[in-house]
């Protein structure tokens, strides 16, 4: 059973500096604030880092970064996903793989391929892959839907573990939930459908919002997880305050703004996305001090 996913996974933003640079000791305030704030395993390189936009050299840096400063504390996924199938074999025989305990790995986007095309493009990326891969399902971004039928099929390889379930379909997830393999690791996709999303099997999730509000994130997700639903449902009320306006003008622009706001790293993003307006940026900032956070305390 892979229980070294359960509970919370941050997926790891990228700061950076003014000229648009990787800020490592922002990365480091980071890495500090959500394993001091709890989460149980770092997702390094997912698409909340802006994968899309940052360079290979800039990847190999930032895994190398997070590896030498978790030293070993918590487990890594590290992020290798797209659309080009022998891509990404490339960028698997090229990355060092050393205290990566598994990938994640988006379904191809934009191609839209078949459920056929899809499922060989995973089987093809995981005998390659030296790690477990962990599914992810996000139609919303990927414009193609891995259905529940699909995500059964590769729950049966060998060297595919779980999946990251983002569709927001309940009834999708639920029957993965039904009859998936004892030990495939089913994850939410979506902050918020955490909590209902445990009452039927999942066992965690991959988070936007743990980057910010750790301590706050991974208390809801541990009482969910032990079933304590009346401690978990009012911090998912909580959450429900803000985690709107993390995605309103995109990920992680919504984030990033927070993390400013708490003094974490600047809310520089990467073309085509832009910085948080100024009236997202004050209803964060106004919306984290009417919260009355651990971290404001």
């Amino acid at each position: 059973m892979n229980t070294k996913f359960y509970g919370t996974g941050v997926a790891l933003v990228t700061p950076f500096q003014e000229d648009l640079s990787v800020d490592f000791p922002a990365l480091e305030r980071l890495l500090e604030h959500t394993i001091s704030g709890g989460v149980d395993y770092l997702v390094v390189m997912g698409t909340t880092g802006e994968s899309a936009t940052v360079t290979k050299a800039e990847r190999k840096e930032i895994l190398n970064f997070v590896r030498d400063y978790n030293a070993g504390r918590l487990p890594i996924v590290y992020g290798i996903g797209g659309n080009n199938t022998a891509s990404l074999l490339d960028t698997i025989e090229e990355t060092d793989f050393k205290d990566v305990d598994a990938i994640l790995s988006v379904s191809p986007y934009y191609n839209k391929p078949t459920q056929r095309g899809i499922m060989a493009h995973y089987e093809t990326v995981a005998n390659a892959s030296p790690v477990p891969v962990i599914l992810y399902n996000v139609p919303g971004r990927t414009a193609s839907n891995l259905t529940a039928a699909s995500t059964l099929v590769l729950a049966q390889h060998k060297n595919i573990i779980g999946v990251k379930e983002a569709s927001g379909d309940m009834s999708q997830g639920i029957e993965i939930a039904r009859d998936k393999p004892a030990d495939f690791l089913f994850l939410a996709g979506d902050d918020m459908l955490t909590v209902p999303m445990t009452t039927f099997g999942a066992k965690g999730v991959i988070s936007v919002i743990a980057n910010a509000l750790p301590q706050l994130f991974t208390r809801m997700v541990n009482e969910a997880l032990t079933g304590n639903y009346t401690q978990a449902i009012p911090y998912l009320f909580q959450l429900s305050r803000i985690n709107d306006l993390m995605y309103e003008e995109g990920n992680p622009v919504g984030v990033k703004s927070a993390l400013k706001s708490l003094g974490i790293c600047e809310d520089r993003v990467r073309l085509p996305l832009v910085s948080a307006s100024d009236s997202l940026t004050a209803r964060i900032k106004q919306t984290l001090a009417s919260m009355q956070l651990p971290e404001f305390a």
